[in-house]
């Protein structure tokens, strides 16, 4: 087993259902072995790739491994692909294990299990790592949409960091009349509003319905010529998040020119600031993934403006 130093802070990914059980756990951990509250904190991958580091010990969940994480007394436990090989940091990490399921096999040994949060990281497992053909994978899809239409801090506040409490919840009966009804009426939509980006990224228009199952559905049945699909949604507070799906391992490639990370073929991008709407993150991704070498010069001041916004954002 690792050994595990006493954290200043404990990070995980903002936006999904892997990361706030994995934060919620870590923390957890943390007040069993250290009888200490440490301070949890989420991110986006584009804030966390801009943010210093500047904890002397840090354990971090459900993002990806890099080498400027190689830190003494740091932690990362996660499942998403990477080169760099730990000397001074510990590194838990199982592609075929959700970060949530990692997280909680640290817990079990201080005899931290019990059968409903056995439970929960089956069906985050689920969700997390797309297991389409597990017979739970239609609920585990409902309980990850509740953290993807509440958002992170709003469900960690409304169960009060009982994320066992997500199992029975009565929001999940919305979930599940809004898979019924929406996703078959916003699949159709979707497959008639498609918006080439470049020759192998096409834009997804959704208005209702779960844009990761909608994708899903179209690059499952072939539905577009476009082997990269995105879509993108406008946070509350004005920040535009784009979300790429693939089938053979494309989009993490795109997203990460965007600044973005996460699976193979299931990740995404917060795009700069300066982008306000949706119409202006069309245009921008674009302009980033449609380099031209005879580029106007102003156009180019306008989107290397858009890059510094997002470094420094």
């Amino acid at each position: 087993m690792v050994s595990l130093p006493k954290p200043e802070a404990i990070f995980t990914h903002d936006s999904d259902l892997d990361g706030l059980v994995a934060g919620v756990l870590l923390k957890r951990l943390a007040q069993q072995l250290f009888s200490a509250d440490v301070p949890l904190f989420a991110y986006h991958y584009n804030g966390w790739k801009q943010r210093d580091h500047r904890e002397r010990a840090a354990w971090v969940a459900d993002m990806a491994f890099e080498a400027r994480l190689d830190r003494p007394n740091w932690v990362i436990i996660d499942h998403h692909a990477t080169e760099a090989a730990p000397k001074q940091a510990s590194l838990v990490h199982d592609l075929n294990k959700s970060a949530g399921l990692l997280c909680y096999e640290l817990c079990r040994p201080q005899g931290m299990a019990s059968p409903a949060l056995d439970r929960l990281v089956h069906l985050n497992n689920v969700a997390d790592l797309f297991l389409e053909d597990d017979p739970d994978f239609i609920l585990a899809s409902d309980c990850a949409n509740l953290v993807k239409i509440y958002g992170f801090w709003n469900l960690y506040a409304l169960v009060q960091g009982e994320v066992e409490k997500l199992l029975d919840h009565p929001l999940l009966e919305v979930m599940a009349v809004k898979r019924r009804i929406e996703d078959p009426i916003g699949l159709a939509w979707s497959k008639g509003n498609v918006t080439e980006i470049t020759p192998t990224v096409g834009f997804v228009e959704t208005v209702i319905g779960n844009n990761n199952l909608i994708v899903h559905r179209m690059l499952e049945e072939q539905a577009t010529q476009y082997p990269v699909l995105v879509t993108l949604f406008r946070r509350g507070n004005g920040l535009v998040i784009a979300s790429l799906r693939s089938r053979n391992g494309e989009a993490l490639k795109i997203a990460e020119k965007l600044q973005g990370g996460g699976h193979a073929n299931a990740c995404g991008a917060t795009l700069p600031r300066s982008v306000k709407t949706l119409p202006d993150a069309v245009e921008y991704l674009r302009q980033v993934l449609n380099p031209k070498k005879n580029a106007p010069l102003n156009s180019l001041e306008t989107l290397f403006d858009s890059l510094d916004v997002a470094k420094t954002g």
